[in-house]
């Protein structure tokens, strides 16, 4: 289904695509993009980045456009972009200290048309958090300095990994696996679930929405004998949610959550740490994972995967996550606008 206009028949604001890395495969990914726009029933967008970055792995037809307002009358025709100058010389698959610049402006740019309503939503191509670091970049990614942006801490940004048959939540993310266990906390494990359910509601229409949360330990702890997670920290949780209305179960044993019929019975799986929510989510949808912001008050989706320098410029990258994640943030915007 194609989200293209709000109730009253008023189109929406155009998206706005950032280009990511000029050496990695977001030049490529969102060109293609645009070259399944029809098939993949895409809303309209426009990327923002250095034209060169595209025009360096694609022979397609892009344009230069100097507003959002200008992506109606091009899109049919062409990839409209706003330009962000300069990534200094773009060889894909070789990063460099200017093309880092270039992608933080880029992603500034696209966030604050977002911001201000030009723009219906932001989809963020991928970044080097090396390289990014290196220029002085001090959050620890895209998601906490779009939160920043925001006006929102990036400790209640969300986020979410969505595929066709299955949404996963971190409540802990890029930390080591050592550390996980000092970081859950009730509250934090509430946070979450609210944020969770929330977001399910106002990005996908869901009216109430199923969640399930997963053990911490194997087999959900065996009621203490494999440890005491579940009982210290996740039952509180789950009690509290319940309490406020909240539809969830668990803690549940994480290798039985993630099979077909566990999937259909419910609408997002809370995990406690990274690997335990994208492992499944890449298992199943590793072409067409998206990463979704939850707590914001914009929609931001990005495609579950990195820049992949290794084979940048060599017109082999799967679009497959930048169709999902446009065609997710489309639709979530829509869905915003008729709420």
């Amino acid at each position: 289904m194609r989200l293209s206009t709000i109730a009253d028949g008023a189109p929406l604001a155009p998206l706005a695509v950032a280009l990511g890395d000029p050496a990695g495969i977001g030049p490529e990914i969102v060109a293609k993009a645009w070259e399944a726009r029809n098939s993949a029933c895409l809303a309209p967008f426009f990327a923002v980045g250095d034209p060169r970055s595209i025009a360096a792995v694609w022979n397609g037809p892009f344009q230069r456009i100097a507003s959002p307002d200008e992506t109606a009358r091009v899109f049919g025709d062409a990839l409209p972009l706003i330009q962000v100058e300069d990534a200094g010389e773009i060889i894909p698959g070789e990063p460099n200290m200017p093309g880092a610049r270039c992608s933080l402006d880029s992603l500034e740019m696209a966030a604050g048309l977002t911001r201000s309503g030009a723009a219906g939503a932001l989809v963020t191509g991928p970044v080097s958090k090396a390289q990014l670091y290196a220029i002085g970049f001090s959050h620890p990614g895209q998601t906490e300095f779009i939160a920043e942006r925001c006006g929102i801490s990036g400790a209640n940004a969300v986020m979410m990994l969505a595929g066709p048959t299955l949404r996963t939540v971190p409540v802990t993310t890029h930390v080591p696996l050592a550390q996980v266990a000092s970081l859950i906390s009730v509250d934090l494990i509430v946070a979450k679930a609210r944020a969770t359910e929330r977001g399910l509601s106002r990005n996908f229409g869901i009216e109430k929405p199923r969640l399930a949360i997963a053990g911490f330990n194997p087999h959900a702890g065996e009621n203490g004998a494999l440890g005491r997670e579940e009982i210290d920290f996740i039952l509180p949780a789950v009690e509290i949610l319940r309490a406020e209305g909240v539809d969830i179960v668990g803690p549940l044993a994480a290798d039985t959550m993630f099979h077909q019929r566990a999937r259909a019975t419910y609408d997002a799986a809370i995990c406690l740490y990274h690997d335990q929510a994208l492992i499944p989510l890449k298992t199943l949808h590793f072409d067409e994972g998206v990463n979704m912001t939850l707590g914001l008050p914009i929609v931001r989706t990005a495609p579950d995967h990195g820049t992949a320098f290794e084979i940048a410029g060599k017109n082999i990258a799967e679009p497959g996550a930048m169709i999902a994640a446009i065609r997710m943030a489309g639709e979530a915007a829509g869905i915003r606008c008729m709420a």
